[in-house]
C-alpha cells in the first residue's frame, strides 16, 4: 500500500454535486470532479486489509484494491491497464453503477467507504483525455460469426470480448444508435451520451459491425440470422414493463416510463423527431404539468430528474414498498449490499422544490374528464402481514396532468422468444445451462437481463464478458483465453 496510514490521515471527500437551481437549468451532468491530487489523497485511504472484500461486491470483480493503489502511486497508465482487465466500459460503471463495491468495503465497516467509484471514474477519463485508449483490433480472424441481439451494455461488452478472440462480430440493434439504456434510458444528466457514442466509435473501429434498426423478427428473422452464423447471443435486455391494469388505465397522459426517457435524450442530441421511437410517435413533455411517478427505482428517479428539467409545475412520486431503514437491519450485515433509504439527486431536486416521496401507496383507479386523465386515486396499504393489506378510510386523490409508469421490468419481450424457441424460465426470462450460458437452442446464448431479470449495468457487462468466454469454448471447442469473471455467491 502506498500509504498505510492514509484511511487514518484523511477522511472521505467525494465530487461535488452542485446546488439544485443550478443543475435543474440544464440537461448537463451535474458534478464538479476533484483534482488528480485529490484524487490521490483519496486513493490513499484504501486499506491493506489482507481480504479486499470490495473486489467481492464487484459483480466484475474489479482489482480495486491494486488500481487504487496505482492512482496513490500517480501511475495512471498502469491504473488504467489493471481496470480494463476486468471492465471494458469503466466509463458507464463509474457514473451509473450503484457501487455495491462501496458498501463490501472493509474501512466502511467504521468510517465512511473509500471512494471506489470516484477513483474508477477518473482512472478512464484520465485516459481518454491522455489519448491511452484507442482501437485495438484482433491481429487475426477465425472464420467464426457470431450475431448479437440486442446493443445494449451486454451486447456491447460480449462483442468487445468475442472481438478480441478474433471472431467475426454483428450487433443487431432495433434502434438507430447502439447503447441501450445507456443511450435510450439514462438521462444525459447522468451518463452524456457523447460518452456512450465515442465507446460504439471505438468497437467499430476495433472491427464490430453494427446493423441498426433491425428489429430482429420484423426487419429480419431470427432463422435468417442463425443461419449465417455459427453463434446466436440473445442481449435484449428486460424490456416488458409492469402495467398498473386498474380504472382509467386507457387514458391519455398514462405513459410507460421508457416511452417519455428516450424523447429527452434523442431532444439533447438535436434530433429532429424525438417521438421516432414512441409506438404511437406520441411526444411528451412535462412541461407546464402535474406530474406523478409510480415508482420508487432508479427509473422512477430518472423520470422525476428528467421532468423537472422540462420545467414540470410539481412532482411527486408513489412507492407501494414500505420507507428503507437508515441504517443496516440485523439481517442485512455487512458485506452484504446495505438495503437503507437512500435519496438520489432528482429526489433531492424534487423535495427541495416541494414535491416527496410517498410511501405505502397503492393507486387503485386513474380519473378522468373525456379521454384525458385528470388524477387518480390511492388508498394507503399494511405490510405488517407481509403483503399489502388496505388500511380503510385512508383513500386520498390526486390532481395530476401526466402520470409515468416506473414499476419495474417483467422480463425480455415475447416475441423473439417465441420466434427463436428458447424456453423460458419461471420468471419469464431465457433459460440457460449455469455453465455454457447457453439456451434450449443450440449455438443459442443469452446474457443481460433477458437472463438474469432487471439488473444493473455492471451486472450486464459481467453477463456479456462471461457469455463471451462461454461462446468462444463453443466455437473453438477448446478452453477459451478469454477471462472468467470472478463471482461471490454473496455478492449484489
Amino acid at each position: 500500500m502506498g500509504d498505510p496510514r492514509g484511511f487514518i490521515k484523511h477522511g472521505r471527500r467525494d465530487k461535488n454535486i452542485r446546488p439544485v437551481n443550478e443543475r435543474l437549468q440544464h440537461h448537463d451532468e451535474h458534478y464538479d470532479y476533484p483534482s488528480d491530487e485529490k484524487v490521490k489523497t483519496q486513493a490513499a485511504r484504501c486499506m491493506d486489509c489482507g481480504v479486499p472484500f470490495c473486489m467481492t461486491g464487484c459483480p466484475l470483480g474489479n482489482l480495486i484494491p491494486e488500481w487504487n493503489d496505482l492512482v496513490y502511486r500517480n501511475q495512471w497508465k498502469q491504473a488504467l491497464q489493471a481496470l480494463h482487465a476486468t471492465n471494458n466500459f469503466p466509463e458507464f460503471t463509474g457514473r451509473v453503477c450503484p457501487a455495491p463495491c462501496e458498501t463490501s468495503c472493509v474501512l466502511g465497516i467504521i468510517e465512511p467507504a473509500v471512494t471506489i467509484k470516484l477513483h474508477e471514474m477518473s482512472i478512464i477519463d484520465k485516459g481518454f483525455e491522455e489519448g491511452w485508449i484507442v482501437p485495438q483490433p484482433p491481429t487475426q480472424r477465425s472464420n467464426k460469426a457470431v450475431a448479437i441481439i440486442g446493443g445494449g451494455p451486454a451486447g456491447l461488452a460480449c462483442a468487445q470480448q468475442l472481438n478480441r478472440a478474433g471472431h467475426r462480430v454483428t450487433v443487431f440493434e432495433k434502434t438507430d444508435r447502439a447503447g441501450g439504456l445507456l443511450m435510450y434510458g439514462i438521462p444525459h444528466y447522468k451518463l452524456r451520451k457523447e460518452k456512450v457514442q465515442r465507446r460504439v466509435d471505438l468497437l467499430e473501429a476495433e472491427g464490430i459491425e453494427f446493423r441498426y434498426s433491425c428489429e430482429v423478427g420484423k426487419d429480419a428473422t431470427f432463422e435468417e440470422i442463425k443461419s449465417t452464423h455459427d453463434a446466436i447471443v440473445i442481449a435484449t435486455g428486460a424490456e416488458e414493463p409492469r402495467d398498473l391494469p386498474v380504472a382509467g388505465r386507457d387514458l391519455d397522459g398514462i405513459h410507460f416510463a421508457m416511452d417519455f426517457l428516450p424523447q429527452q435524450n434523442r431532444a439533447n442530441w438535436g434530433d429532429s423527431n424525438v417521438a421516432a421511437l414512441h409506438p404511437k410517435k406520441q411526444a411528451l413533455s412535462a412541461k407546464g404539468k402535474k406530474v406523478i411517478v409510480i415508482g420508487g427505482g432508479d427509473t422512477g428517479s430518472d423520470c422525476i430528474g428528467t421532468s423537472m428539467r422540462q420545467g414540470a409545475t410539481s412532482v411527486v412520486n408513489f412507492e407501494l414498498l414500505g420507507q428503507p431503514p437508515t441504517e443496516r437491519a440485523a439481517t442485512n450485515p455487512w458485506p452484504q449490499w446495505s438495503r437503507i433509504k437512500r435519496v438520489s439527486s432528482s429526489v433531492e431536486e424534487m423535495q427541495v422544490l416541494g414535491g416527496d416521496v410517498h410511501y405505502e401507496l397503492m393507486t387503485t383507479r386513474f380519473i378522468g374528464r373525456g379521454k384525458t386523465v385528470t388524477g387518480l386515486e390511492t388508498v394507503k396499504v399494511d405490510w405488517s402481514s407481509g403483503r399489502p393489506e388496505k388500511v380503510a378510510g385512508s383513500e386520498h386523490v390526486w390532481k395530476c396532468d401526466l402520470i409515468l409508469l416506473a414499476m419495474g421490468f417483467l422480463g425480455p419481450r415475447s416475441e423473439l422468444l417465441v420466434q427463436s424457441s428458447c424456453e423460458a424460465d419461471q420468471r419469464s426470462n431465457i433459460k440457460t445451462d449455469p455453465k455454457t450460458r447457453m439456451s434450449s437452442i443450440d449455438g443459442v446464448f443469452a446474457a443481460g437481463d433477458c437472463r438474469r431479470g432487471q439488473s444493473l449495468v455492471v451486472w450486464a457487462i459481467s453477463e456479456g464478458r462471461e457469455v463471451a468466454r462461454c461462446v468462444d469454448e463453443y466455437l473453438t471447442g477448446t478452453e477459451s483465453r478469454l477471462p472468467k469473471v470472478r463471482l461471490e455467491t454473496f455478492v449484489y
